[in-house]
C-alpha cells in the first residue's frame, strides 16, 4: 500500500499501516489482506485458428508434410527460456496442416 499524503511505501507494523516518510497510521482493512494467486504452470500454445488473421501473415515456400503443398503461412513465438531461440510455426495454405521448425 502506498501513503495517502506523500506517496510512499507504507509498512505493516501491529496491525496498522505505518509511512515511513511522513508518519501517517491507518488501520489494516480486508482489502489490505494478503491475496495467494497461485502461478500458471501450463504452457499454452497460441495456433491461430481465424481465417482473417491469417491472411495477414507472411508466406514461405516450404513443403507441407502432409499434402506436399508448397507455401504455409508462418509466425514466430518464444516457447523455451528466453536465452534460446524462438519457434517458427508453419500453416499450410492448402489444406491447413500446422506443424514447427527449431532453430
Amino acid at each position: 500500500m502506498f501513503c495517502p499524503k506523500c506517496r510512499s511505501l507504507m509498512i505493516s507494523s501491529g496491525g496498522q499501516l505505518k509511512c515511513r516518510k511522513c508518519g501517517f497510521i491507518r488501520d489494516f482493512t480486508e482489502e489490505d489482506a494478503p491475496k495467494q494467486t497461485k502461478a500458471g504452470g501450463g504452457r499454452t500454445i497460441i495456433i491461430i485458428e481465424d481465417e482473417e488473421k491469417i491472411a495477414t501473415l507472411p508466406t514461405m515456400r516450404i513443403t507441407c508434410p502432409k499434402c506436399g503443398h508448397n507455401t504455409a503461412f508462418w509466425w514466430l513465438r518464444q516457447l523455451r527460456a528466453a536465452d534460446e531461440s524462438e519457434v517458427r510455426f508453419f500453416r499450410c495454405c492448402e489444406c491447413g496442416n500446422v506443424w514447427r521448425q527449431y532453430d
